[in-house]
């Protein structure tokens, strides 16, 4: 029996894909991922927590947040997180490439509509975020209003806690952050 594998891809091709027709394009190892426009519910989501994470470092000035910036780990591996947060000496690191190619402190993906993206979301990026040692990942997800968030144990990202409702979310990486699950959604 003979299997048939694709060759990977790498950045290089990426290269060759066009930039002005309303996707985004991804590489998990080596494997291409395409994504339409996201949703305004995802973008609102997104906003949110964004301006949460802001407000909070207008206070505690240890980084900055970074909406959808392009994250370069290897040659088969460049991602689209929707929101980053780099430490003041990440930022350090990053000077002024366009791409970020370290891991970041914190990666946050808002889960798509369909089966494939929440797959995507909680499994194949879990495993690649913390193979290249992002220190924490969170994944909020819009239907169950519910955010999850994974820490390192043992050279890999595990599920640490759910939060939802009026929970607060909260990160060692961010002393003193909180807000609530609802928040994030809208309602709160």
């Amino acid at each position: 029996m003979t299997t048939n594998t694709a060759p990977l891809l790498t950045i290089d091709d990426l290269t060759a894909l066009p930039d002005d027709d309303g996707n985004t394009y991804e590489l998990l190892e080596g494997e291409l991922i395409v994504s339409s426009a996201p949703s305004i519910r995802h973008q609102r989501v997104i906003k949110n927590l964004t301006t949460a994470l802001d407000n909070y470092l207008a206070q505690t000035p240890i980084g900055e947040v970074l909406p959808t910036p392009g994250v370069i780990f290897d040659r088969h591996n460049s991602v689209i997180p929707d929101i980053v947060f780099v430490t003041n000496e990440q930022l350090g690191q990053i000077g002024s490439d366009p791409h970020i190619r370290l891991a970041p402190a914190l990666a946050v993906e808002v889960v798509s509509p369909g089966s494939e993206n929440a797959r995507r979301d909680r499994v194949s990026k879990v495993k690649v975020y913390g193979k290249f040692g992002v220190g924490e990942y969170w994944v909020a997800d819009p239907v169950a209003r519910t955010v999850e968030i994974y820490r390192p144990a043992e050279g890999a990202l595990v599920l640490a806690a759910t939060v939802g409702g009026d929970e607060e979310l909260t990160s060692p990486l961010l002393p003193g952050f909180a807000c609530k699950a609802s928040r994030v959604f809208g309602t709160g």
